[in-house]
């Protein structure tokens, strides 16, 4: 591990050197991509330098506890047991940081939630959740940026779409995606009786076309008067939009939005998205046969997360994670479930490297 990590120091040291050359400079593109790598290395070369001292002062702790001095000796015992316990964390962190990135987990989301089952009280439910999530977003220092909303007849959202920006945004919210169950009693309910509603969040990484290796003349784009909820705006205009990715097949419309360019801009990321899963299941189809991750796929169908407000409880189904705090769940603080599932994902990707 050791070597590994020094050639990434040592191109930590070349990319600084990099970013101040006026050649560099001067390129914005080259720069912009420089830097990117830069950052990407700044953590694991800022935990390695620790690492490093810390081995070297248990070499000097483990030194000292060969001295004369009974007091002395005592003192570096202690002295090298901490270290040892810090050495073996340090080691633990830079074997998670050592792990490949997936390379969509820097990239930005289109972020949407729908009601599903429950009526008026799943509407409800899925105007708690665009909440509880917009408040996270904001604590995360990331903007936001509304596409698409239709509001539920008794408040809440019947459907909401957002674009989220900001660092590893999609990395740290991909496992969002599923069906969230909330248990409570409704505002509706005259009898006080408990029901159980859905909603379903879709967390798509915003792609470009570039990242799914199309063209843009392999797609046939159509316009088309929309329908449905909206305002009487549908039926006056051209608002909707149909893609079909020609050498494919795949279609995909999207008449939610208020303007053509908002439902161009959700239809580009529901193909790229398609598409995108479509090449990536074909060449890790191999490795999909082999494990599942402890996290499930992300498919909106499958149940992820169970919200009991009678009990204050929120149970993660897919790593058994159950936390009686869901009144500060619902204020945006998903800190302990982000990192509890980012943590089961690496030990499962960890696994699945030591046996390759």
């Amino acid at each position: 591990m050791l070597d590994k990590l020094e050639a990434i120091y040592n191109n930590f040291l070349h990319l600084e050197e990099q970013m101040s050359d006026p050649a560099v400079l001067n390129d914005q593109a080259r720069y912009a991509q420089v830097s990117k790598d830069y950052f990407k290395l700044k953590e694991i070369v800022e935990v390695f330098h620790q690492y490093k001292k810390v081995l070297a002062d248990l070499d000097s702790a483990r030194e000292l506890a060969r001295e004369k001095d009974e007091e002395i000796r005592e003192m570096a015992r202690m002295e090298a047991q901490t270290l040892a316990g810090d050495k073996e964390a340090l080691e633990e962190r830079l074997k998670i940081l050592l792990i490949p990135k997936e390379p969509e987990d820097t990239k930005d989301v289109i972020f949407e939630i729908r009601a599903g089952t429950g009526g008026d009280e799943a509407s409800l439910f899925a105007g708690d959740l665009f909440r509880m999530y917009s408040k996270y977003f904001e604590a995360q220092g990331w903007k936001t940026e509304l596409l698409y909303e239709n509001e539920g007849t008794a408040g809440g959202y019947k459907e909401v779409s957002i674009e989220v920006r900001g660092t590893d945004v999609y990395g740290k919210i991909k496992f969002e995606s599923g069906v969230h169950r909330v248990q409570r009693v409704p505002t509706t309910e005259s009898k006080g009786r408990v029901h159980t509603s859905a909603a379903t969040v879709a967390v798509m990484p915003k792609m470009e076309m570039e990242d799914v290796n199309i063209n843009r003349s392999d797609l046939k784009i159509d316009t088309f008067r929309s329908s449905g909820a909206g305002g009487q705006h549908v039926n006056k205009t051209e608002s909707g939009v149909r893609l079909t990715h020609i050498p494919t097949g795949v279609v995909v419309e999207c008449t939610e939005g208020r303007s053509q360019h908002s439902n161009k801009e959700i239809a580009e990321q529901r193909l790229y998205q398609k598409i995108y899963d479509m090449q990536r299941n074909k060449m890790n189809s191999e490795m999909a046969a082999q494990r599942k991750s402890l996290v499930g796929s992300g498919d909106r169908s499958e149940k992820i997360r169970t919200y009991n407000f009678p009990q204050n409880r929120v149970t993660d189904h897919r790593i058994d994670l159950t936390l009686y705090n869901l009144d500060q769940v619902m204020e945006g603080e998903l800190e302990k479930i982000t990192e509890a599932l980012q943590i089961a994902e690496n030990a499962e990707r960890m696994k699945a490297a030591e046996n390759v």
